[in-house]
Parts: C-alpha cells; structure tokens; sequence
C-alpha cells in the first residue's frame, strides 16, 4: 500500500529510510514549538493555544504536502514571518493580533488562488538554473549561521558576528557551544562513515551529553539568561487553551485601522512567504536532485497549494503564517525522498501536543550539529555554478544571491538581490532577449516593495 502512495521504488528509497527521515526532519524542526509561542506571546497570544496551534497547523501543512505533492518536505510556523507578526505588525504598527492573523487568512487565499492559477509555477519555471543553484548554496550558509547561533558559537560583538568566549559563562553558554562543536565533529565522522541516521544519532548524542553534563553538575540551568533544565519534563498539556485563539481570526476590530496600511500588511506576508517557500522549495529540491534537466520541480503545483492551505488553516487556527521549513533539508540529507518522510513528520507534529514538554526540552545546541552539516550538504552544489568570464551574467548574481542569505538573514532578500542583479545585468551586456519576462516582472516587483513596503 505505501510502496503505491508513495513510488518508493521508482523514487529509490524505502520505508526504513523515509522513516528516519521524517524523524530526522521533525527533530531538526521541534524547536519551533518552544520558539513560536514565546515570539507571538509578545503579540498578546497565549503561549499554550499558540504551541498547540503550531502543532495543528504543521500536521495539517505536512501531511498536505505528503499527500499532494509526495514531497519530503515539512511546515510550520515561518521563523521571520512570526516575528514579523509580533514586532511590526502587533507592536510598532499596534494591530490587534486578531487583526494581523486575519491579514495571514486572506494572504493564505491568494495564495490558493495563484497556486491554482499557475503564477506560483510560473515563477518558479523562470528562475534560471543557475539562480536556482546559488538558492540552495546561499540556504546552506543560512541555516548553518542559524546552527551557528543555536550553538551559541557565533555572537553579537563590535564586528558584528564573533566567536563566543567559551570560558565566559562556561557552565550555560559556554559548555553549550562546545557541546555543539563536538556535535558537529560527531556528525560528521558519522555522515562520513555512511551511518545511516547520522544527523539524527548526531541531534541525540549531543542532547544525551548535555543532559549528562546537567546530572554531572557541570551545566548549570540559568532561566533568565535563556538556558533551561535539558532533562524533559512529563506533564501534560493543556488542550482548552486552544479555543483563545481558534477562529479568533474572523473576530474583527478595525477601529484605527486604514484599510490601505492593511493592504501593505497582506502584501508584506504575502512577498516574505512567496520567495521564502520559493526558495525553500529550490534549494532543497537541486539538493535531492529533484529537478529535472530544465531545471523544474515536477509537483511543484501541489506542493504549492499544500504550502497555501496550510497557511490559511494555520492563521484560523491561531499561529502565524505556516510555510515548508528549510529544516526539511535535514531529511533529505538523510535520504528522505517521498511523501512518506513527511507522513512520519506530521504525525510526530501531532503527537508533539500529548507531550509538547519533552519535545520543547530539546536545546537549540543540540540541533545546531545537523544544521551547520545540512548546510556543507547543500553548500557542495556550488560546484555545479559556471563561474567562468562568458557567464558572469549568471555568475555574479548567484554570488550575490548567495552571500546575501545569511548576511541580512533572509532567504527572500538572498533571491530579490539575485533576480534583480540577473535582469539588470543581462540587459546592460546585451543578453536581454534570454530573459524569461516574468523576472523583469519580478525585479520590478521587488524594486517596488523595497521603496513602497
């Protein structure tokens, strides 16, 4: 039965593999359980209802896209697009949270009606190959700068980013970072070796050695200063919470509100999320190797239309805009395929709400090793870029593209820089006619949000 859901075969995988997998995934992503509800708490918005609606939406979004598209891809609340919520929207602009996950509903719907109409597909069709590569090199920078952070390893200073001083703070922070170093090298040997389940044996020993390290008492649990008790707590969660922010959406009060401020709020969701899930999308599918020779995502429509149902049913459910996560690039590097990997992740999305506790437990320096080795995996498709003097109409908008990423912390920012430099860059050196109209369309578009939005 699942050999004819999911073409494991044809796909050159099989049940074991896609299971570890969507473990792998899953583990790689559980931190937003922890994270989404402390963000949109600034907002207003209970802490508890918010985890469980972040639990819902990501079941109803993954196994969309398992079903739909036969894509090891998961969703979940967007990190950036929850800030963006909190912060702007919430805080600065003063919406009511009610207001702001009305604005993702409706962002949610059009993104249905695009996705039904192919202008989503189309978007991603007119990506030149090489763009599309530099996604997925500039995507593992990203999230291996994100690894980096969660380990505590790279930290604000006067040069912006340094390396954190292990002997300050040794027993939180410090014993944390290099808890994390020895991760990596443990992953690594592990990937190397062709252990299957490395990156996800590599998230348990490092977790392992921490608690350890607590029981040990060389780790010291400081709250206030973000570092909590590793070891896992049993208690139940709370399940009515879920009604003070179910449907809560369609509660209105637009009192101080002009309907023109509204429309920019849709249509700032509207952009990150696009080329966000655009971008997730490319990088992770030239990693899998599952583009074909043009370049073009075969179920790239009903990955998108999953990506746009799971957005809407998350902001009636009460988190903040639900996207396919680049954490899903931990599953495929350990050989997630199909469909399947992502069944596996839904439904530990689900099971997270009995024993959300234990999940949250997980620390962010113990799934700081797979994103920081996820992001080597995807850094070697640099090798596939032609770097070479006839193609440096190409070539230097991918570099662009790609260091963007991580230096403004943006995947969409990373692909406006590219696009726009790509159109700009043919037509000053006489290759106009090779571009797809559509990125003169999309470089217009991104010029305009970057003075308008």
């Amino acid at each position: 039965m699942l050999e004819k859901i999911f073409k494991l075969k044809e796909n050159n995988t099989n049940i074991r593999t896609e299971v570890a997998a969507g473990i792998t995934t899953f583990m790689t992503m559980a931190y937003i359980l922890a994270v989404n509800p402390s963000v949109l708490a600034q907002a207003g918005m209970d802490s508890t209802a918010v985890l469980l609606a972040t639990c819902l939406a990501s079941f109803i979004g993954t196994l969309c896209m398992a079903l739909m598209a036969n894509l090891p891809f998961a969703l979940s609340a967007g990190m950036g697009l929850n800030a963006y919520m909190a912060y702007t929207v919430c805080g600065v602009m003063g919406y009511p949270w009610q207001v702001a996950l009305f604005a993702v509903f409706i962002e949610g719907i059009i993104f249905i009606i695009l996705s039904l109409t192919n202008v989503r597909e189309a978007i991603f069709n007119a990506i030149p190959l090489t763009l599309k590569r530099a996604v997925s090199v500039g995507i593992g920078l990203f999230i291996a700068f994100i690894g980096l952070q969660n380990a505590g390893l790279a930290v604000d200073s006067a040069t912006l980013v340094a390396l954190t001083d292990f002997r300050l703070d040794f027993h939180s922070n410090g014993l944390c970072a290099m808890l994390a170093l020895i991760g990596v090298l443990l992953t690594s040997v592990l990937y190397i070796k062709k252990v299957k389940g490395s990156i996800l044996i590599g998230i348990l020993a490092t977790w392992l050695m921490g608690i350890v390290c607590e029981l040990c008492g060389l780790y010291e649990p400081v709250p206030d200063a973000g570092f909590y008790s590793m070891i896992p707590s049993f208690r139940m969660t709370d399940f009515s919470k879920l009604g003070e922010t179910f449907g809560q959406c369609f509660r209105l009060d637009f009192d101080g509100i002009g309907i023109f401020d509204f429309i920019i709020v849709i249509f700032s969701f509207l952009f990150v999320d696009l080329f966000d899930t655009l971008g997730t999308l490319i990088g992770v599918s030239t990693k899998a190797g599952m583009l074909d020779k043009d370049g073009k995502l075969p179920r790239i429509k009903p990955a998108l239309l999953a990506d746009a149902i799971a957005t809407s049913a998350g902001a009636v459910l009460g988190t903040s805009t639900t996207t396919t996560f680049v954490e899903s690039s931990a599953g495929v590097a350990a050989g997630g395929r199909t469909g399947l990997s992502s069944v596996v992740t839904s439904v530990l999305f689900l099971f997270s709400m009995l024993l959300a506790p234990i999940f949250t437990s997980i620390p962010s320096f113990a799934t700081a090793p797979a994103l920081i080795v996820v992001g080597f995996l995807m850094f070697t498709t640099i090798s596939e870029i032609k770097l070479t003097e006839d193609n440096y109409t190409e070539a230097i908008p991918a570099y662009l593209c790609i260091i963007a990423m991580p230096l403004f912390y943006s995947i969409a920012e990373g692909i406006a820089i590219g696009v726009i430099s790509y159109v700009i860059l043919s037509v000053c050196c006489g290759k106009a006619k090779k571009v797809n109209p559509i990125m003169y369309v999309l470089a217009v578009l991104f010029i305009l949000k970057s003075a308008l939005l």
